[in-house]
Protein backbone atom coordinates (compact mmCIF):
# COMPACT_ATOMS: atom_id res chain seq x y z
CA UNK A 1 0.00 0.00 0.00
CA UNK A 2 2.47 2.33 1.21
CA UNK A 3 4.59 1.45 -2.33
CA UNK A 4 1.41 2.30 -4.02
CA UNK A 5 0.74 5.76 -2.31
CA UNK A 6 4.14 6.50 -3.17
CA UNK A 7 3.86 5.61 -6.77
CA UNK A 8 0.71 7.64 -7.02
CA UNK A 9 1.90 10.55 -5.59
CA UNK A 10 4.99 10.58 -7.72
CA UNK A 11 2.76 10.16 -10.76
CA UNK A 12 -0.16 13.01 -9.59
CA UNK A 13 3.71 15.29 -9.03
CA UNK A 14 4.78 14.59 -12.82
CA UNK A 15 1.14 15.42 -14.13
CA UNK A 16 1.19 18.51 -12.22
CA UNK A 17 4.52 19.27 -13.56
CA UNK A 18 3.46 18.33 -17.04
CA UNK A 19 0.20 21.00 -16.65
CA UNK A 20 2.09 23.51 -15.33
CA UNK A 21 4.70 23.33 -18.41
CA UNK A 22 1.96 22.87 -21.03
CA UNK A 23 -0.24 25.90 -19.17
CA UNK A 24 3.09 28.25 -19.32
CA UNK A 25 3.45 27.35 -23.08
CA UNK A 26 0.28 28.12 -23.90
CA UNK A 27 0.06 31.63 -21.86
CA UNK A 28 3.47 32.06 -23.87
CA UNK A 29 1.84 31.77 -26.77
CA UNK A 30 -0.85 33.45 -26.25
CA UNK A 31 1.28 36.74 -25.17
CA UNK A 32 3.39 36.12 -28.22
CA UNK A 33 0.02 36.63 -30.34
CA UNK A 34 -1.05 39.34 -28.16
CA UNK A 35 1.94 41.29 -28.80
CA UNK A 36 2.32 40.29 -32.51
CA UNK A 37 -0.74 41.78 -33.09
CA UNK A 38 -0.19 45.21 -30.82
CA UNK A 39 3.11 45.15 -33.30
CA UNK A 40 0.88 44.59 -36.18
CA UNK A 41 -1.98 47.60 -35.05
CA UNK A 42 0.98 50.06 -34.32
CA UNK A 43 3.16 49.16 -38.04
CA UNK A 44 0.07 49.73 -40.02
CA UNK A 45 -1.86 52.39 -37.99
CA UNK A 46 1.41 54.66 -37.22
CA UNK A 47 1.93 54.94 -41.34
CA UNK A 48 -1.80 55.58 -41.28
CA UNK A 49 -2.02 58.17 -39.11
CA UNK A 50 1.49 60.09 -39.72
CA UNK A 51 0.62 60.06 -43.50
CA UNK A 52 -3.08 60.58 -44.38
CA UNK A 53 -4.11 64.21 -42.77
CA UNK A 54 -1.32 65.66 -45.02
CA UNK A 55 -3.42 64.26 -48.42
CA UNK A 56 -5.73 67.47 -47.28
CA UNK A 57 -3.79 69.68 -45.21
CA UNK A 58 -0.83 71.50 -45.96
CA UNK A 59 1.82 70.27 -43.01
CA UNK A 60 3.03 72.90 -40.79
CA UNK A 61 6.51 71.42 -40.81
CA UNK A 62 8.51 68.43 -41.69
CA UNK A 63 11.80 67.05 -39.96
CA UNK A 64 14.10 68.81 -42.40
CA UNK A 65 12.35 72.42 -41.63
CA UNK A 66 12.81 71.52 -37.56
CA UNK A 67 16.43 70.45 -37.47
CA UNK A 68 17.64 73.27 -39.87
CA UNK A 69 15.42 75.49 -36.75
CA UNK A 70 17.65 73.48 -34.18
CA UNK A 71 20.78 73.47 -36.01
CA UNK A 72 21.11 77.56 -36.72
CA UNK A 73 20.19 80.72 -35.17
CA UNK A 74 19.78 81.72 -39.02
CA UNK A 75 15.96 82.68 -40.25
CA UNK A 76 14.07 79.44 -41.91
CA UNK A 77 11.99 79.84 -44.33
CA UNK A 78 8.84 78.69 -45.25
CA UNK A 79 5.18 78.88 -46.51
CA UNK A 80 3.20 76.65 -48.61
CA UNK A 81 2.13 77.30 -51.93
CA UNK A 82 -1.19 75.22 -53.10
CA UNK A 83 -0.68 73.45 -56.02
CA UNK A 84 -2.85 76.22 -58.37
CA UNK A 85 -0.61 79.05 -57.21
CA UNK A 86 2.52 76.60 -58.39
CA UNK A 87 4.06 77.26 -62.11
CA UNK A 88 3.50 73.92 -64.19
CA UNK A 89 7.43 74.61 -65.47
CA UNK A 90 8.61 73.87 -61.91
CA UNK A 91 6.40 70.72 -61.98
CA UNK A 92 8.32 69.62 -65.08
CA UNK A 93 11.42 71.10 -64.24
CA UNK A 94 11.62 69.17 -60.85
CA UNK A 95 10.61 65.51 -62.73
CA UNK A 96 12.88 66.12 -65.48
CA UNK A 97 15.92 66.74 -63.19
CA UNK A 98 15.04 64.33 -60.15
CA UNK A 99 12.38 61.19 -61.15
CA UNK A 100 11.55 61.03 -65.26
CA UNK A 101 9.81 58.41 -64.63
CA UNK A 102 7.22 59.79 -61.36
CA UNK A 103 3.81 59.87 -63.81
CA UNK A 104 4.15 55.73 -63.98
CA UNK A 105 5.46 54.41 -61.08
CA UNK A 106 4.27 53.33 -57.71
CA UNK A 107 7.02 55.14 -55.29
CA UNK A 108 10.03 53.54 -56.30
CA UNK A 109 12.24 53.16 -59.69
CA UNK A 110 13.39 49.79 -60.02
CA UNK A 111 15.02 50.76 -63.35
CA UNK A 112 17.45 53.65 -61.79
CA UNK A 113 18.04 51.46 -58.44
CA UNK A 114 19.29 48.82 -60.85
CA UNK A 115 21.54 51.22 -62.88
CA UNK A 116 22.44 52.84 -59.46
CA UNK A 117 23.56 49.14 -57.93
CA UNK A 118 25.36 47.88 -61.24
CA UNK A 119 27.68 51.60 -61.21
CA UNK A 120 28.32 50.59 -57.55
CA UNK A 121 29.48 47.12 -58.79
CA UNK A 122 31.44 47.95 -60.97
CA UNK A 123 33.47 50.26 -59.05
CA UNK A 124 31.84 53.81 -60.20
CA UNK A 125 30.49 56.31 -57.85
CA UNK A 126 27.28 55.33 -55.73
CA UNK A 127 24.17 57.63 -57.13
CA UNK A 128 21.30 57.82 -55.54
CA UNK A 129 17.98 56.33 -57.33
CA UNK A 130 15.78 57.72 -54.94
CA UNK A 131 12.19 58.91 -56.63
CA UNK A 132 10.18 62.21 -55.44
CA UNK A 133 7.77 59.87 -53.19
CA UNK A 134 11.34 58.93 -51.32
CA UNK A 135 12.40 62.34 -50.86
CA UNK A 136 9.09 63.42 -50.12
CA UNK A 137 9.36 60.46 -46.84
CA UNK A 138 12.33 61.62 -46.40
CA UNK A 139 12.05 65.34 -45.95
CA UNK A 140 8.87 65.18 -43.84
CA UNK A 141 9.53 62.64 -41.52
CA UNK A 142 13.37 61.67 -41.15
CA UNK A 143 16.98 62.84 -41.55
CA UNK A 144 19.46 62.95 -43.88
CA UNK A 145 21.84 59.95 -44.44
CA UNK A 146 22.30 56.64 -45.90
CA UNK A 147 22.07 54.30 -43.46
CA UNK A 148 19.72 51.01 -43.97
CA UNK A 149 17.97 52.04 -40.79
CA UNK A 150 16.38 55.35 -42.44
CA UNK A 151 16.18 53.97 -46.16
CA UNK A 152 14.56 51.15 -44.56
CA UNK A 153 11.62 53.38 -43.16
CA UNK A 154 11.79 55.56 -46.18
CA UNK A 155 11.12 52.77 -48.06
CA UNK A 156 7.40 52.12 -45.70
CA UNK A 157 6.48 55.17 -45.55
CA UNK A 158 6.86 55.51 -48.87
CA UNK A 159 4.32 52.58 -49.86
CA UNK A 160 1.80 54.27 -47.80
CA UNK A 161 2.31 57.86 -49.16
CA UNK A 162 1.80 56.08 -52.76
CA UNK A 163 -1.09 54.41 -51.00
CA UNK A 164 -2.52 57.19 -49.34
CA UNK A 165 -1.89 59.87 -51.37
CA UNK A 166 -3.27 60.92 -55.44
CA UNK A 167 0.40 62.00 -57.61
CA UNK A 168 -0.37 65.36 -57.56
CA UNK A 169 -1.01 65.35 -54.20
CA UNK A 170 2.90 63.88 -53.66
CA UNK A 171 4.23 66.29 -56.00
CA UNK A 172 2.86 69.45 -54.76
CA UNK A 173 4.04 68.16 -51.58
CA UNK A 174 7.44 67.81 -52.66
CA UNK A 175 7.62 71.49 -54.56
CA UNK A 176 6.44 72.94 -50.88
CA UNK A 177 8.90 70.72 -48.95
CA UNK A 178 12.15 70.29 -50.48
CA UNK A 179 14.91 72.71 -49.73
CA UNK A 180 15.88 75.63 -52.34
CA UNK A 181 18.68 76.93 -50.10
CA UNK A 182 19.92 77.55 -46.95
CA UNK A 183 17.02 77.79 -44.44
CA UNK A 184 14.67 78.50 -47.75
CA UNK A 185 12.10 75.46 -47.94
CA UNK A 186 9.45 75.07 -50.48
CA UNK A 187 8.60 77.14 -53.73
CA UNK A 188 6.78 79.49 -51.94
CA UNK A 189 9.87 80.76 -49.68
CA UNK A 190 12.51 80.05 -52.87
CA UNK A 191 10.71 81.54 -55.71
CA UNK A 192 10.43 85.15 -53.20
CA UNK A 193 13.41 85.00 -51.71
CA UNK A 194 15.74 83.35 -54.36
CA UNK A 195 14.36 84.76 -57.55
CA UNK A 196 12.56 87.67 -56.25
CA UNK A 197 9.11 86.25 -58.56
CA UNK A 198 6.03 84.54 -57.31
CA UNK A 199 5.74 80.92 -57.43
CA UNK A 200 2.96 81.24 -59.97
CA UNK A 201 5.05 83.38 -62.49
CA UNK A 202 8.31 81.23 -62.42
CA UNK A 203 9.35 80.62 -66.03
CA UNK A 204 11.01 77.87 -67.74
CA UNK A 205 14.24 78.75 -67.05
CA UNK A 206 13.68 79.69 -63.45
CA UNK A 207 12.22 76.27 -62.49
CA UNK A 208 15.43 74.44 -64.11
CA UNK A 209 17.55 77.10 -62.01
CA UNK A 210 15.55 75.54 -58.67
CA UNK A 211 15.67 71.99 -59.72
CA UNK A 212 19.19 72.72 -60.72
CA UNK A 213 20.30 72.69 -57.09
CA UNK A 214 18.18 69.95 -55.52
CA UNK A 215 20.61 67.69 -54.97
CA UNK A 216 23.04 70.47 -52.63
CA UNK A 217 21.47 73.42 -52.05
CA UNK A 218 23.69 74.49 -49.23
CA UNK A 219 26.37 74.25 -51.61
CA UNK A 220 24.66 75.57 -54.86
CA UNK A 221 22.81 78.58 -55.13
CA UNK A 222 20.09 79.34 -57.05
CA UNK A 223 20.24 83.08 -56.23
CA UNK A 224 23.87 83.55 -57.38
CA UNK A 225 24.06 80.86 -59.78
CA UNK A 226 27.26 79.92 -60.76
CA UNK A 227 27.81 78.46 -64.19
CA UNK A 228 27.67 74.68 -63.19
CA UNK A 229 24.35 75.75 -61.84
CA UNK A 230 23.38 77.43 -65.38
CA UNK A 231 24.52 74.70 -67.38
CA UNK A 232 22.42 72.37 -65.24
CA UNK A 233 19.41 74.07 -66.08
CA UNK A 234 19.93 74.25 -69.71
CA UNK A 235 19.90 70.43 -69.48
CA UNK A 236 17.11 70.34 -67.62
CA UNK A 237 15.42 72.31 -69.47
CA UNK A 238 16.13 70.19 -72.73
CA UNK A 239 14.77 67.11 -70.63
CA UNK A 240 11.85 68.87 -69.94
CA UNK A 241 11.27 69.86 -73.92
CA UNK A 242 11.94 66.31 -74.60
CA UNK A 243 9.74 64.35 -72.38
CA UNK A 244 6.87 66.80 -74.07
CA UNK A 245 6.24 69.87 -71.70
CA UNK A 246 4.12 69.59 -68.85
CA UNK A 247 1.54 68.13 -70.96
CA UNK A 248 4.23 64.83 -69.86
CA UNK A 249 2.32 64.62 -66.22
CA UNK A 250 -1.14 64.07 -67.45
CA UNK A 251 -2.77 63.12 -64.41
CA UNK A 252 0.26 63.51 -61.83
CA UNK A 253 -0.38 67.40 -61.78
Amino acid sequence: MLRSSDGSSRANLGNRKALGVSGGSRRGRRWLGRTAIVLVVVGLGLPVVAVLPWRWLPPPTTAFVLRERMATDLPVHYRWVPREEISSNLAIAAVAAEDQRFPDHRGFDWVAIRDALEESRDGGRVRGGSTISQQVAKNLYLWPGQNWVRKGIEAYLTIWIELLWPKPRVLEIYLNVAEFGPGVFGVGAASERLLHTSPSELSSYEASVLAAVLPSPKRMSAERPSDYVRSRASQIQAAARSLGGAGYLGDAW
